[in-house]
């Protein structure tokens, strides 16, 4: 173990993990069978909510991603940029992984999986929205719960919040042209103006917002400033996850319930996806001769997604009931069991990443 791990795994191990992080998949789960249950008993109240839109931008939705994401990106410094020297060959393989691989290889096993090995079971007028909903979903490199799953890595903290802060500040001028390159390639057509509007409610909006209040609070002291107002706006983030999972499942729960073999089929390329993408930042960073207390992170970064802007752009784009919207659901599905079983691997290897 290098010195530098060994210092910041001694910090790492006083930072203790809520309880509801600790249980996330069951939580998950749980709203899952929720949101499934209320969509079959209580379609109407379903299509209200669906109904509630504007330029194709669902309100419920856009509320509770507002509610989830910015007191995630309060916690976020720019100012850790400046650390992005310090760890440069950890952050070169993440942003090689996230913008240079994940995203062209997401297409690609869309097009492999959904338009040529699962055609003939899938339905028809639906193949190009699934795959427009996993290029979503693989185009948002994920920002929240990073932090969790570096912590469960002993990942080096400095640079997680430098690579977040990284990655959000690109996302912001790189999303939307990925999204309309890929969906073109597709031979997707690229509704515009409504993907503009989701980079700019979903991505700018809440940075601005979130590092105004950052810096206004910060100004009238320190950065304890800001723990009073997180302790009371990050469970209101967890209950909006939770709400937002309650109300996903709802919209598509008869598709859930009567597509099982569907949602099998989207989840392959998801699946393949995440340990491919994870499996190539971790044994790069290996052969650069990285920590085991970066590469881990950096690994997690690559795989993850942003999974709450693929839902929210999914459905702005292509409608609550689209088949996009569904693929990006299978993922928030099998985003979090999955990423744990990546954190174990990476746990469970570190004998053999030092042996480098």
């Amino acid at each position: 173990m290098s010195a530098q791990c060994e210092v910041i795994v001694k910090g790492a191990s006083n930072q203790n993990i809520g309880f509801f992080e600790r249980y996330l998949t069951v939580w998950v789960f749980i709203c899952i069978a929720v949101g499934i249950a209320l969509g079959h008993y209580m379609p109407k109240a379903f299509v209200v909510l669906g109904e509630m839109k504007v330029a194709e931008v669902n309100l419920p939705v856009a509320v509770l991603i507002w509610l989830m994401i910015i007191p995630m990106l309060l916690k976020i410094d720019f100012h850790a940029l400046s650390g992005v020297k310090q760890h440069w060959k950890g952050i070169g393989v993440t942003l090689f992984i996230n913008w240079a691989v994940k995203p062209f290889s997401m297409a690609f096993l869309g097009w492999l999986f959904i338009r040529v090995i699962f055609h003939d079971w899938l339905p028809v007028e639906q193949i190009d929205s699934y795959i427009a909903g996993l290029i979503l979903l693989a185009a948002a490199p994920c920002t929240a719960m990073v932090f969790v799953w570096s912590n469960l890595t002993d990942g080096e903290p400095h640079f997680t919040l430098s690579q977040v802060a990284l990655n959000d500040l690109i996302m912001v001028f790189a999303f939307a042209p990925i999204v309309a390159l890929l969906l073109g390639l597709s031979s997707i057509t690229v509704p515009w103006e409504t993907l503009f509007l989701s980079v700019l409610l979903y991505i700018v909006i809440p940075i601005v917002m979130s590092q105004l209040l950052r810096a206004l609070l910060i100004s009238q002291g320190n950065e304890d400033a800001l723990k009073p107002l997180l302790k009371v706006l990050q469970p209101l983030s967890l209950s909006a996850l939770l709400a937002t999972l309650v109300l996903l499942f709802g919209f598509q729960g008869k598709q859930i319930i009567g597509q099982p073999a569907v949602i099998a089929m989207l989840a392959v390329p998801i699946l393949i996806q995440v340990y491919f993408n994870s499996g190539l930042a971790y044994w790069l960073n290996r052969k650069f001769g990285v920590a085991h207390c970066v590469a881990g992170p950096s690994a997690l970064i690559g795989a993850s997604n942003f999974f709450e802007l693929a839902v929210a752009a999914a459905v702005s784009l292509f409608g609550l009931n689209s088949g996009a919207a569904l693929a990006t659901v299978v993922g928030v599905l099998i985003e979090v069991p999955v990423m744990l079983s990546v954190v174990k691997i990476v746990n469970q290897s570190k004998g053999w990443y030092e042996k480098a």
